[in-house]
């Protein structure tokens, strides 16, 4: 292996004597001497413990310093990681500061002795690469942070607003068209009738799509103010009792199981919300003349209470491979049926940052040919009141 692609070892240069690894233990200064502590020493215990991942390489290309958090990132992990490696010289030969991002290889470091599961891997790494020299001798530090979540919200953003361009653009496209066709139709009353309905219909469906967008944006900071306790039972009535209509129309029968006497810590109309999507989807995706049941009862989550509130369709449920996405944004396992029934493509979002904000989840069950179950997750409001009544 080369030596511009870090092929010498990390320890090389403290074997010649010169540097060690910049690893050091805070616990090891005895507070009461604190005061004759070495600035050297001080420095490379800031070095050590910084949040940003430092090396120090020098003019041979052997790493003569660094501290844990570059390995943690994939800048040194036995050897100089090649992107690094290839900054560094870059800069030895310029003199020039270079600034650019390499992608580490996944590490699985720690899993076997910890147990569980390793945590989230760093996909992007920003880095800074600068010249200094000290005492006649050329060294390259590198800096590099963690750029793994600006990333990824980056992506998100991008695909979010092509999404909602797409979805606007599409009913849109359909105003203009109909409206061409009653200005050019306004002859024939029976014509402008039809257009102006297939008009108002494209507009509803526009506007829903903007109000779930404010409603899902006011939900990205996954918390809710000034929460209440909400009567469960109460909660199932209104939802079934606003999904009567999309029902009837649909001829799909709905039933519901008996009282649970539950009460949850929440923003009633965000719960309200969720639980009527969850109807609407089920009622959407059912075959006319079946029916969409509801059931409730306390489930224990991680030791906490939760009170599930479940909705099954006995549709044409939903494979696999698409059970992984039906929560994403704008995501549809039937487009066409959706563009049917005025579906945005919003609403199981919406669910999943409401339960998400409430310190619950989304739980779901489903067979092709069989049917779904989605079940809403919401922690049992424990206060002194409740808890008293319950025990009554």
């Amino acid at each position: 292996m080369s030596e511009t692609s870090g092929g010498r070892l990390i320890d090389g240069a403290a074997a010649n004597g010169r540097f060690g690894p910049a690893r050091v233990d805070a616990g090891q200064l005895d507070p009461v001497d604190a005061t004759d502590v070495s600035r050297t020493h001080l420095l490379t215990m800031m070095v050590a413990k910084a949040e940003t991942g430092i090396v120090m390489v020098d003019e041979f290309h052997t790493v003569v310093m660094f501290n844990d958090r570059a390995t943690e990132l994939g800048m040194v992990r036995g050897v100089l990681a090649d992107a690094i490696a290839e900054g560094v010289a870059e800069v030895m030969s310029t003199g020039a500061d270079r600034r650019f991002d390499f992608s580490p290889p996944h590490s699985t470091l720690g899993f076997v002795s910890a147990g569980r599961a390793v945590p989230r891997p760093v996909d992007t790494v920003r880095c800074v690469a600068s010249l200094a020299e000290v005492n006649g001798e050329r060294f390259v530090l590198v800096y590099g942070d963690d750029d793994s979540t600006n990333q990824r919200v980056e992506a998100t953003r991008r695909d979010f607003a092509a999404n909602v361009s797409h979805e606007l653009k599409t009913p849109l496209g359909a105003i203009s068209l109909m409206a061409e066709a009653m200005l050019e139709s306004r002859d024939d009353p029976s014509a402008v009738e039809h257009f102006g309905r297939r008009v108002l219909k494209e507009a509803t469906r526009m506007g829903s799509l903007v109000n779930e967008l404010i409603g899902l944006s006011k939900l990205q900071d996954g918390s809710v103010a000034d929460l209440v306790p909400v009567d469960v039972d109460a909660l199932v009535d209104d939802a079934l009792a606003g999904a009567g209509v999309s029902a009837e129309v649909a001829e799909i029968e709905l039933v519901v199981d008996q009282p649970s006497a539950l009460t949850v810590q929440g923003d009633r109309t965000l719960l309200l919300t969720a639980l009527s999507n969850l109807l609407v989807n089920a009622i959407n995706h059912s075959p006319t003349g079946d029916v969409v049941s509801v059931s409730r009862k306390e489930a224990i989550i991680d030791d906490c209470p939760m009170a599930c509130i479940a909705v099954t369709d006995r549709g044409i449920g939903i494979a696999p491979a698409d059970q992984q996405r039906v929560f994403e944004r704008f995501y549809r396992v039937d487009k066409a049926r959706s563009r049917a029934t005025g579906g945005t493509g919003l609403g199981l979002a919406i669910v999943k940052h409401v339960a998400a904000s409430h310190g619950g989840h989304i739980g779901l069950w489903s067979k092709p040919g069989t049917g779904s179950t989605f079940s809403l997750y919401i922690p049992i409001d424990e206060t002194p009141a409740y808890s008293e009544e319950q025990s009554r």
